[in-house]
């Protein structure tokens, strides 16, 4: 099922995605399933970094995990059980227009337990601090696709530090571009490359 899931999503066959998964969900974990979305979902970010790919097929790809995620979700809330843990404020960062990834997590966020608090792609770094003194989330989370991203997040976390707020917040970064030398950089408290390291990540810096 991994590999035909993940290429029908990749090469944006959505019929075909979404009768695999609806065959599948019966005996298949759901988190198994995003997980093989995930990996799709890589193959249509590169290919759209090399060009081969367009925006119009990001939305169409954005759409397509749309639906999976209408058809996931159900089982998914009756199988984990929820307990809300905290607020988590998440986005993708100003010059990145990138939110697959940030979708998958956001998802996942939600149904572990999280309040989240999704504020799109682009999103501005005054933008981030006028949520957080808002929702006063415990974490804030900085997504992004692109190489210009990183400076972009670099950017954010010190406009959060200039209006006070660093303190009262863990920042985690997320996107294949991150690694420990990124977080440094950035200034973030941690990185996750996937959604369920994202989610592992998020209890443990909220003590769950």
């Amino acid at each position: 099922m991994a590999c035909e899931l993940a290429d029908a999503i990749a090469d944006l066959r959505e019929e075909e995605a979404l009768r695999i998964v609806k065959e599948k969900l019966a005996s298949e974990d759901p988190l198994k399933i995003l997980e093989f979305c995930r990996k799709g979902l890589e193959i249509v970010g590169k290919r759209f970094e090399e060009a081969v790919y367009f925006i119009p097929d990001l939305v169409m790809a954005g759409e397509i995990l749309r639906e999976i995620t209408e058809i996931v979700k159900p089982k998914m809330e009756k199988t984990v059980q929820v307990k809300r843990l905290g607020k988590v404020l998440i986005g993708t960062v100003e010059g990145d227009i990138h939110d697959i990834g940030k979708n998958i997590v956001t998802l996942m966020l939600d149904i572990n337990g999280f309040e989240v608090h999704d504020l799109g792609v682009d999103v501005p770094a005054q933008k981030f601090v006028e949520k957080i003194e808002e929702v006063k989330p415990e974490i804030v989370g900085l997504s992004g696709l692109l190489t210009l991203a990183i400076d972009s997040m670099k950017k954010t976390i010190e406009t959060i530090d200039d209006a006070g707020l660093r303190n009262r917040v863990k920042i985690i970064i997320g996107g294949n571009i991150v690694d420990e030398r990124v977080k440094e950089y950035v200034g973030a408290d941690a990185y996750a490359n996937d959604a369920i390291e994202a989610v592992s990540i998020c209890k443990r810096l909220v003590g769950a």
